[in-house]
């Protein structure tokens, strides 16, 4: 005998059973991904529980799940954010063999073309216990790299001399966030150059 009601729960506990499914394929990469999307586009402040899940088209359970408050979930995606830095520096074309200049180069480029990602790293006020040179040198050493490179061609500080540039290439950087760094590619080489050697 057809029964209503006991159709009606089992139909209802399949759709329980499947969304509980759904909510289980939803991973700590995913998540970290979704946020990241945000942060790219609209920058830190956007990232909040109920746009992320939007985003990741889940509920706001599978984030405090995996995340014990959005403090904790805003430190892995600092740490994603520098890996990306990271892996910006490391590929882009190295044109020049005077210390600092790539880094510079790749510095300010950087800032140009992923602004909230630069605000969020090198301009935020928490770091999660790095300083900003552990932010540009990374684990591959590029500022010891180029400090290493200046002392080799006979740079008598090059600790110091590095430390004159980062106060230029970072203001040259900042500039970009507002539209007022506007030097072709060439134009920052040739900067760099001549900073490097008035410095040095």
């Amino acid at each position: 005998m057809y029964d209503k009601n006991v159709c009606n729960n089992i139909c209802y506990s399949k759709k329980g059973m499947s969304g509980m499914a759904r909510k289980e394929t939803i991973t700590k990469e995913d998540i970290v991904q979704a946020a990241f999307a945000i942060l790219q586009e609209d920058g830190i402040e956007q990232v909040t529980a109920r746009k992320l899940a939007a985003k990741a088209n889940c509920s706001t359970q599978p984030i405090f799940r995996i995340y014990k408050n959005m403090e904790e979930l805003t430190e892995e995606l600092f740490g994603k954010a520098c890996d990306f830095f990271h892996d910006f520096y490391g590929h882009f074309p190295r044109q020049s063999v005077t210390p600092f200049v790539n880094l510079g180069q790749a510095y300010i480029k950087f800032a140009s073309e992923h602004k909230k990602i630069f605000e969020f790293v090198f301009l935020s006020s928490e770091r999660f216990g790095r300083s900003m040179y552990d932010l540009v040198n990374g684990n591959e050493g590029y500022v010891s790299r180029e400090i290493h490179a200046a002392a080799s061609q006979g740079c008598s500080n090059a600790s110091g001399l590095f430390m004159k540039m980062w106060i230029f290439i970072h203001g040259a950087a900042c500039m970009c966030l507002t539209g007022d760094y506007d030097l072709s590619e060439d134009e920052t080489m040739q900067m760099l150059k001549e900073v490097y050697y008035s410095f040095r």
